[in-house]
């Protein structure tokens, strides 16, 4: 039976995909809202989930003085938000289909000096990330640019149907991808071979998994994994993100961060802490960018949503 739902489910996202792979480039924004409307109705949990992440955040965030956004209030943020996954679904099915030249195309560089002096220590390069605007397009859109594959880490889709068609995506550009249960020797190898892997460090992890800090003005758990790692093969850390301006989706790579020399569970959190104000950064210079969606703040004590 659950098969049976398992290929339905598929089933009816790939014509979704079709459709949405078949919108004129002029309606794209148009759709986008639209669709990303829908996805709010559709999931009205994950829509109250992230105006109540943004509510708590938001204080914390005007007092910060690159707060610049125009719009005031959760549920305005919330709603730009959802056009905004609406339109990276659409584009999401574009690349899928291979119509997504266009997007490709019109996506700007900054700090790619950062990446060649970063590659130059010959000991790979780990792409510390988030779930910051179209985060699928970032590394599609680098390996496209610069012949550069990137081994993206990602969880696997419950669902093994869909998780096939996101894998036919994820594989364009000779990127591939190494899924997180078991993935560490993997990402060891590519690593020693002077490869790049992507990591989305931006979500809530068990305490064993983790260290205990502050994000947005809150407590919460985060992944230690980009920093053991680096520490363990020396690879360069290289905070990254991708953010919308009008019809442009900008990637930015910042300066590697250079690990500190304390290897302590207190050092560890402290360098946690320093990559994870890349994505706080982020997302208050770009609020509506950011996945608000996600349980974030979950096991750290703070109140639930």
């Amino acid at each position: 039976m659950k098969r049976l739902l398992w290929s339905a489910q598929a089933a009816l996202f790939y014509l979704f995909s079709l459709g949405a792979a078949a919108v004129p480039a002029v309606a794209m924004n148009a759709t986008g809202k639209v669709v990303g409307g829908l996805i709010a109705l559709l999931l009205p949990k994950r829509c109250r989930i992230a105006i109540e992440n943004i509510r708590q955040a938001l204080p914390y965030m005007k007092r910060r003085p690159d707060w610049t956004f125009p719009l005031e209030t959760p549920e305005e943020i919330a709603r730009e938000l959802f056009r905004h996954l609406g339109l990276s679904l659409l584009e999401t099915c574009r690349l899928y289909h291979g119509r997504g030249e266009a997007i490709l195309k019109n996506v700007e560089f900054r700090g790619y000096e950062n990446f060649e002096r970063a590659r130059q220590r010959h000991k790979g390069v780990i792409f510390v990330t988030g779930h910051c605007g179209n985060w699928e397009l970032l590394a599609l859109a680098f390996s496209h640019a610069h012949n550069e594959p990137i081994a993206v880490v990602a969880r696997r889709q419950d669902n093994p149907y869909l998780n096939t068609m996101v894998e036919k995506m994820r594989l364009h550009y000779n990127n591939r991808i190494i899924y997180k249960q078991g993935g560490l020797k993997t990402m060891l190898g590519v690593l020693k071979g002077g490869g790049v892997i992507g990591i989305l460090a931006d979500q809530a992890v068990f305490p064993e998994d983790g260290v205990l800090i502050d994000v947005l003005g809150r407590k919460a758990w985060a992944s230690k994994a980009p920093v053991i790692i680096g520490r363990k093969t020396g690879a360069a850390l290289v905070p990254a993100s991708i953010h919308r301006e009008g019809a442009t989706n900008v990637i930015t790579l910042h300066p590697e961060y250079e690990l500190g020399s304390d290897t302590s569970e207190q050092g560890i959190q402290r360098d946690v802490q320093a990559l994870s104000r890349y994505v706080e950064n982020f997302t208050v210079a770009h609020p509506a960018d950011w996945y608000w969606v996600h349980r974030r703040w979950k096991r750290a004590g703070e109140p639930s949503c």
